[in-house]
């Protein structure tokens, strides 16, 4: 994996929220073709990573790069266009209007209306459950539902970089294999994936390289297969 180009590259960024240092000096990189997860507590500075590198918010000092461009602090939406993806925390779905309607959203940026029902096809192959709940009210769907719904969404703006924060977060044990299963066939199809996520044993399974983050800052990196070994990594975050 690391024979690929450098997609995404972050340097020594540290994160303010007023007083608070949120993160300190966190560099990591992502090549094309892989996926990465970032595992840590509660409160390690995960999410807050994956809000810099998309744009919503500001690194006080360090920089982000993608596909050697410097993106630091552009506006989200700039950053959709240039094929960065992010599916928060919370999943950020519009409730009250219709799957459809949400889909739509997806792919507003994009120019190439040729391809978009290429995609839209793709989409709803990867997530049958989205197909069978396209005029319902995005609110009505089960939590499981509403995951895929956005990791969908997410992909119809066609991304090279699919940023995932928790998306196993409140779900039931087998609607999580199912999304970490559907995270691989995304890559397998092309697209980089950069995870945050609570459940370490899955992410590691699941992912190529990891990074370890503890109250903001990386203490540890490699093989996530590796990582899953690591005695300390296994007291700290797989319960043994």
């Amino acid at each position: 994996m690391t024979s690929n180009p450098v997609l995404l590259q972050v340097s020594n960024i540290d994160v303010f929220y007023g007083a608070i240092q949120a993160l300190h000096g966190v560099t990591l990189e992502v090549n094309e073709g892989e996926i990465i997860t970032l595992i840590g507590g509660n409160g390690a500075g995960k999410t807050t990573t994956l809000r810099t590198i998309s744009g919503m918010i500001r690194p006080r000092e360090g920089h982000v790069k993608f596909e050697d461009d410097d993106i630091t602090g552009h506006p989200p939406h700039e950053l959709v266009r240039k094929g960065l993806s992010h599916v928060p925390e919370g999943r950020g779905i519009f409730s009250n209007l219709s799957v459809a309607e949400n889909l739509s959203l997806g792919s507003y940026v994009r120019k190439d209306r040729h391809n978009i029902s290429t995609d839209y096809e793709r989409v709803l192959t990867l997530f049958p459950r989205v197909r069978d709940r396209l005029k319902q009210v995005a609110g009505t769907l089960s939590g499981g539902e509403q995951q895929m719904l956005a990791i969908a969404r997410a992909l119809l703006a066609r991304p090279k970089l699919l940023l995932l924060d928790e998306p196993s977060l409140g779900l039931a044990p087998q609607l999580v294999q199912l999304i970490f299963s559907i995270i691989r066939e995304i890559n397998s199809q092309g697209t980089t994936v950069l995870l945050v996520e609570q459940n370490a044993h899955m992410a590691l399974r699941v992912a190529h390289r990891a990074y370890v983050l503890q109250t903001g800052r990386i203490v540890k990196s490699g093989i996530a297969r590796e990582l899953l070994e690591d005695p300390d990594v296994k007291k700290a975050y797989l319960g043994g």
